[in-house]
């Protein structure tokens, strides 16, 4: 709690060890396909990524650093239900050099939950802008390593989840069918 509370990132050791058990366990289930969300975060972690599962793809989501920062701001936690939401209100006009407009909806929580609503110990502007940091240093070789392989494609985020998600998978369905059409 204390690595994650301070910007930094778990060691690299740690999280394979917990991603490999858990490959595991879902493999001996039968569960063969699976998104990993975050991960891996340094071209370490995606060269060991490598050695015990194939990656098929690798999606880079991008936001805009400033609506990024407002996010993560925005996080609210259900005391009582632990329940996430987000209190963020952005609606950002396109910018002159091209930039698409965004616009982002808060995800307000219901009654019950409003008033147990608390701010996670490390969305302070202090620990974001150290995430935003160690993220920058990792983010660049973990692209790479998926670009050089043909398998990266970027999307940039310009709304919300029920904006985005149509956007995005649209924008992923001849990547997956080409995967489909592949192991056919």
């Amino acid at each position: 709690q204390e690595v994650v509370n301070s910007g930094q990132l778990l060691s690299d050791s740690l999280i394979l060890k917990v991603l490999q058990q858990r490959v595991s366990e879902e493999r001996s289930t039968g569960i063969t396909k699976f998104l990993l969300d975050g991960f891996p975060r340094t071209a370490n972690q995606a060269e060991a990524l490598d050695e015990f599962v194939e990656v098929h793809l690798a999606v880079n989501l991008d936001l805009r650093e400033d609506v990024l920062v407002d996010k993560c701001l925005g996080r609210r936690l259900c005391s009582k239900c632990g329940a996430n939401y987000n209190v963020a209100d952005i609606n950002v006009p396109a910018g002159q050099n091209g930039e698409a407009a965004i616009t982002m909806p808060p995800l307000s929580p219901p009654a019950a939950c409003e008033v147990h609503m608390v701010t996670r110990e490390d969305d302070t502007m202090e620990t974001i802008m150290k995430r935003l940091e160690v993220y920058k240093e990792s983010a660049k070789p973990v692209e790479d390593f998926y670009a050089e392989r043909g398998m990266l494609v970027d999307f940039e985020i310009t709304g919300g989840i029920p904006e985005t998600l149509p956007t995005l998978m649209g924008a992923l369905k001849p990547h997956i069918e080409l995967q489909h059409a592949e192991v056919a």
